[in-house]
């Protein structure tokens, strides 16, 4: 199995912003190396409130760890971090002497610098301005000397280098003819401290069905997911190329928007700023003649300044004579659940199929009080068998079934999730980050 940080939903929180001041002066010169990443990021961009302050911050049933004075050497360093596709690739929180297999440091960068190529998550600062190129290279260094908690063994001018990662965002080439399509979101507004979340839905021109096989996404950073849904009723469909968005500027719902959100159907997407994904061999989506979707970007801006978005999705085509299996999507939800204030709540909903079937795939969504998402066999000699668990809303484990698993007509999968609601209010199923879901997302075939 692979498993792959992907989509969430709306979400409400970053693991790092640059909010917050540290008032205590810290000589930089004659301070430790950890010290100052303490004084200088940590505190300025990670230990605030929402983020990795304390255990009632909303984020922290997900990440675990806490990194204020007194407390991030010790859940840093040779720590278990709790992000799945890391836990694969055997990385920790720091990993003294290994900056590639630390996931401090890759999670800081545009482009991952570890030998698997794989995503880990969000870069952060989520929807903040990227940590400076000095700053980057401090971190690596001290994690280069060992990651120690005392002594000078970076150079302090790097924390005083304001030269940015990302001076330029480069698009993503779109396949040559005849082997794909793109499909993007030209630069538009992300307003000062505002979550912007925006659809359009925009024609794929393709003139006859094509089956896909790839996607390749590439995303301005601050961005939390894009995705590509279809429509389940194909009538009163949104007018073409025009952006509608979720949140007004005086943060006020659109509800109409919220209810074109109830008529989607899952098909392509990703929550990392650079993500390739490719069916399996000998499978690929069928995708009708004249398709369109509705494209959703989400983005933060906790900043005083705005910035432009930007996204591009390629999709790979193969031709028909080289699918064995076309891939049908899965989309399976339970909207009946009801979360009491002040207490966890395990809800379940089981799903048949009337056919046989092999799932390929298989994710999750929910939305922040997700603590536990768990899928399995409903029927068959499997019955009750767990196959799959994820335990990071934000970013939920996303398994490719090197053999897929086979369910026979009347079989099904069961969902059932653990959800935390530590709020005051009754919450059930809805489309605002406000509200919850609780999705079983995934690619099958028939038999």
């Amino acid at each position: 199995m692979k498993y792959f940080g992907i989509v969430s939903g709306a979400f409400l929180g970053a693991l790092f912003l640059n909010f917050g001041c540290n008032n205590n002066e810290v000589d930089l010169e004659t301070a430790s190396s950890f010290d100052n990443i303490q004084s200088e990021i940590l505190n300025k961009s990670c230990a605030v409130s929402g983020c990795h302050l304390s255990e009632t911050d909303g984020t922290f049933p997900q990440h675990g760890l806490i990194l204020t004075e007194g407390k991030a050497y010790e859940n840093l360093v040779n720590a278990i971090t709790k992000n799945p596709t890391a836990k694969e690739e055997n990385l920790k929180r720091v990993i003294p002497f290994d900056a590639d297999n630390s996931l401090l440091y890759q999670k800081l960068l545009f482009e991952t610098s570890h030998k698997s190529n794989k995503n880990f998550g969000s870069i952060m600062p989520l929807g903040k301005e990227m940590l400076f190129t000095g700053q980057i290279e401090y971190i690596r260094r001290w994690i280069e000397a060992g990651a120690p908690k005392t002594g000078n063994v970076a150079e302090v001018s790097l924390l005083k280098d304001s030269t940015p990662v990302l001076k330029k965002f480069d698009a993503l080439a779109a396949p040559t003819a005849g082997q794909g399509y793109q499909v993007k979101l030209d630069p538009f507004e992300i307003y000062p401290y505002f979550e912007r979340e925006i659809f359009v839905h925009k024609p794929l021109n393709n003139s006859e069905s094509i089956f896909v096989n790839k996607f390749q996404l590439k995303m301005h950073p601050g961005s939390h997911h894009f995705i590509l849904y279809g429509f389940r009723n194909k009538q009163s469909l949104p007018a073409l190329n025009e952006i509608r968005d979720l949140r007004n500027k005086d943060l006020s719902f659109n509800y109409t928007t919220l209810q074109q959100i109830g008529n989607h159907v899952f098909y392509f997407g990703g929550s990392e700023s650079n993500l390739t994904f490719n069916f399996p061999e000998g499978t690929a989506v069928e995708l009708p003649a004249n398709m369109t979707f509705d494209v959703n970007s989400h983005y933060f801006n906790k900043g005083a300044k705005a910035y432009n978005g930007e996204v591009y999705m390629n999709l790979y085509t193969v031709a028909k004579e080289k699918v064995k299996k076309t891939l049908k999507v899965l989309d399976l939800g339970n909207s009946t659940f009801v979360l009491p204030p002040k207490q966890t709540t395990v809800t379940t909903r089981d799903f048949k199929f009337d056919k046989n079937v092999r799932i390929v795939t298989l994710f999750s969504h929910t939305h922040k009080l997700g603590e536990k998402f768990e899928i399995l066999i409903k029927g068959g000699t499997r019955n009750g068998e767990i196959i799959y668990t994820s335990t990071n809303w934000e970013h939920p484990a996303k398994i490719d079934f090197a053999n897929p698993i086979a369910l026979k007509a009347g079989e099904g999968l069961t969902s059932r999730i653990t959800y935390n609601n530590y709020t005051d209010q009754t919450i059930r199923f809805g489309f605002t980050s406000e509200d919850e879901m609780g999705i079983i997302f995934g690619y099958y075939y028939e038999e």
